[in-house]
């Protein structure tokens, strides 16, 4: 194959890579970009092409997630990452892993990771790649990268639900949520969330957001039941889609430009977090996206529908 053939068939790969380690569509994609012009460029033709670009790729995201990390210091409210509506790397027999290592959950958790130790761990643990592989990668020893992968894989795991759903009880779950999310329903929304539940939404300082995550099943209740109904009068709709391998749904205005993603994490037959991005920075890739701001002073002024 010629070289634009190789990366061509690897380029879903170096995505998947890239968007684990970034947390970011936009710059998962810069990064596999470059990884071609260095690929392109290189006088020398590697002995395998898989390892050139794996590792090419991961450098790069480091190298951005340094530079990143110090954005996200004076990020503006919770930091969540862009939406992936789809992964373009697709594997059937780990499918299930490959979804849980993409879901926002996952990705949050990713964030306590140094860059070093992110890349260890989606290299390693996610796409398992042998330690020498890993070490070229990232250009530290073999016995370096197997001390950051034990740090990382701990740091995962004391952060991780105990139990996780299967994908039906997921979609089920899901399904009555945004039946009573239309409904404005607040006792059947209260009986599909943990108590501890959280919603967390990411508006950047960029649209209007909580301050802070909203806790417990009755708060979150009536500020889902007391918003969503109003928005619908308006015009605003849900999708419902698959949003970084959970359930979710992408909103959208009258004139079908996106407002927001949610997507939902279920836990031991209830929802337990709801995250909510709506930073329009984050949102491009997703299609023409919406004033938020101007939404949010049509919902106020709407009134509830009565019954």
């Amino acid at each position: 194959m010629s070289r634009a053939e190789e990366f061509q068939e690897l380029q879903p790969l170096l995505f998947s890579i890239a968007y684990r380690i970034l947390g970011s569509v936009s710059e998962a994609e810069d990064a596999v970009q470059e990884t071609w012009l260095r690929f392109e460029a290189s006088p020398a033709e590697p002995r395998s092409a898989r390892a050139f670009l794996s590792a090419t790729v991961s450098r790069i995201s480091i190298d951005v997630l340094r530079s990143a990390r110090v954005r996200r210091e004076k990020y503006v409210g919770p930091w969540l990452p862009e939406p992936l509506l789809a992964d373009p790397y697709q594997n059937p027999e780990r499918s299930a892993e490959l979804a849980d290592s993409v879901s926002t959950a996952a990705l949050v958790l990713l964030e306590r990771l140094s860059p070093l130790e992110r890349a260890v761990f989606v290299l390693r643990e996610v796409f398992d790649f042998g330690f020498p592989e890993v070490a070229s990668a990232v250009g530290r020893s073999e016995a370096a990268c197997r001390q950051l992968a034990v740090r990382a894989r701990r740091h995962m795991a004391a952060g991780r639900p105990r139990f996780a759903a299967d994908r039906k009880e997921r979609e089920e779950l899901a399904s009555r949520f945004f039946d009573a999310l239309r409904e404005g329903d607040v006792v059947g929304l209260r009986n599909l969330l943990a108590a501890d539940v959280s919603l967390v939404g990411d508006g950047g300082g960029n649209a209007p957001q909580l301050a802070k995550a909203l806790v417990g099943a009755r708060n979150v209740a009536r500020l889902l039941a007391s918003a969503f109904p109003r928005m619908a009068l308006i015009g605003v709709t849900g999708e419902p889609h698959e949003v970084n391998g959970q359930p979710g749904a992408i909103f959208r205005d009258r004139d079908g430009k996106v407002l927001h993603t949610l997507v939902l994490d279920v836990l031991d037959g209830r929802i337990q977090t709801i995250h909510a991005v709506i930073n329009p920075d984050k949102l491009g890739h997703v299609g023409p996206v919406a004033d938020a701001w101007a939404i949010d002073r049509e919902v106020r002024g709407a009134r509830r529908p009565t019954r």
